[in-house]
């Protein structure tokens, strides 16, 4: 009962579960259907669009408050999550089977946006303030772990059943991915069914009579947020501070995975499963918490720009493994985990930046609206990239994005924040 009371028993199983099903739909959807036979043009558009959920989730937010308990919530999206990862596993096998899985992983990247929403209300509601602030760091690298179980693990495993089982149909590994995912998530429900306590404050907060106060006080708040001083400067970062960013995460993966005939690396599954989910997550939480650290020395405005550099600047990694005739295995995964670190360096910067435009007296909605816009920011370039990426060829497609790195400098240069801000005092 003291696991449960105090958190150890629920939280990190409560975000890991929200951490795979993210790095699923948004990573391992690629591979697979890179490795399917889908063209990056088709690829970078539709999966770009599994976004959406996370874009718009601020909008149903307050339906959860109104309907059930966040317990409820949890344990309901988990079981329908295990449904929706069943679901792709048999509709694979089936013809037309890119338009239904399709459908099938917006599904389930719906019901994960939801189970975040409740996730992070129940977090709040069923711990004390200082339990709250001692589980962060422990939420962020589960999460971590997660994605390096979602994007590495799972993806090694469909390699490993691509080279145990040659003359399997292509779409047997990922059938048995998707239905490991499934259990996984029937797993989860089971156990959070048994360990989520049931907290006295978590009840529904606004009533179905109380809707049109709801409606009310969403739009005060909707409006508030775009009443903030130096809206339009901090739109133009939150859009495209990872403007190119946005267009390299959509074609690492088809990158590694393509022969050196089109430009690619030719990596194996497996092999890419290691190089970009495994070691390059490691280099991406790495670089992650060494911003944390420079930033509680030194404050963000002191950080800002050269974190945008250190974003900008390891994006010719990739410029140079395109470029080069005969890459050596290690030399590829370093320059992955090169970028990878420079960009979870970089991002910190993104991260803080959203938490000190949502200070105020609606911080929690104005945060969600601003994660709302980190999701778009990543979906629209995302849209285009597999596009542009077939017209100009890997070599150039990597050059834009360097270019476009003038975006993420210059949008460092222009926002404002207290000397002071995200440092220890």
């Amino acid at each position: 009962m003291g696991a449960r009371k105090n958190g150890w028993a629920w939280v990190p199983t409560l975000y890991f579960a929200e951490g795979v099903p993210y790095a699923v739909v948004m990573t391992l959807s690629v591979i697979m259907y890179k490795q399917l036979g889908i063209s990056n043009t088709d690829i970078a558009l539709y999966t770009s669009w599994l976004y959406l959920p996370w874009v718009i989730k601020p909008l149903w937010s307050p339906i959860v408050d109104m309907m059930g308990t966040r317990r409820k919530w949890i344990i309901a999206m988990q079981c329908a999550m295990a449904v929706g990862f069943g679901s792709i596993a048999l509709l694979l096998p089936c013809s037309g089977w890119f338009a239904l899985s399709l459908a099938a992983f917006w599904i389930v990247a719906f019901l994960s946006a939801t189970h975040d929403i409740s996730a992070d209300g129940y977090y709040m509601l069923a711990l004390t303030q200082e339990r709250q602030s001692f589980f962060v760091g422990i939420r962020t690298t589960v999460y971590r772990i997660a994605m390096l179980l979602g994007q590495g693990a799972l993806v090694t495993m469909a390699g490993w059943i691509e080279l145990r089982y040659p003359s399997a149909s292509p779409h047997t590994p990922w059938v048995a991915v998707t239905a490991t995912l499934s259990i996984l998530f029937m797993l989860m429900a089971a156990w959070h069914t048994l360990v989520l306590p049931h907290s006295k404050h978590d009840k529904s907060g606004k009533r179905l009579e109380s809707l049109q106060q709801l409606v009310n006080e969403f739009g005060s708040s909707f409006s508030s947020f775009f009443k903030k001083p130096h809206m339009g400067i901090a739109m133009l970062f939150m859009l495209l501070y990872r403007f190119p960013e946005a267009q390299l995460v959509k074609l690492i993966s088809p990158f590694l995975l393509d022969s050196q005939q089109a430009g690619g690396l030719g990596l194996t599954t497996a092999q890419v499963g290691i190089c970009y989910g495994t070691i390059g997550i490691i280099a991406l939480m790495l670089g992650g918490i060494t911003g944390g650290i420079v930033v509680s020395h030194g404050g963000l405005a002191r950080w800002l720009k050269p974190m945008a550099w250190s974003m900008s600047l390891t994006c010719l990694a990739f410029v140079y493994l395109s470029m080069s005739t005969h890459v050596s295995i290690p030399v590829i995964y370093g320059c992955v985990a090169l970028e990878q670190a420079g960009y979870g360096f970089g991002t910190t910067a993104y991260t803080m930046y959203l938490i000190f435009y949502s200070q105020g007296p609606n911080k929690t909605s104005h945060y969600a609206m601003c994660t709302g816009f980190m999701a778009l920011s990543m979906m629209l370039p995302g849209m285009i990239a597999g596009k542009l990426q077939e017209t100009m060829g890997y070599e150039l497609f990597f050059l834009w994005v360097t270019i476009c790195c003038v975006f993420t400098i210059v949008t460092a240069m222009l926002v404002k924040v207290p000397d002071d801000f995200g440092r220890k005092q």
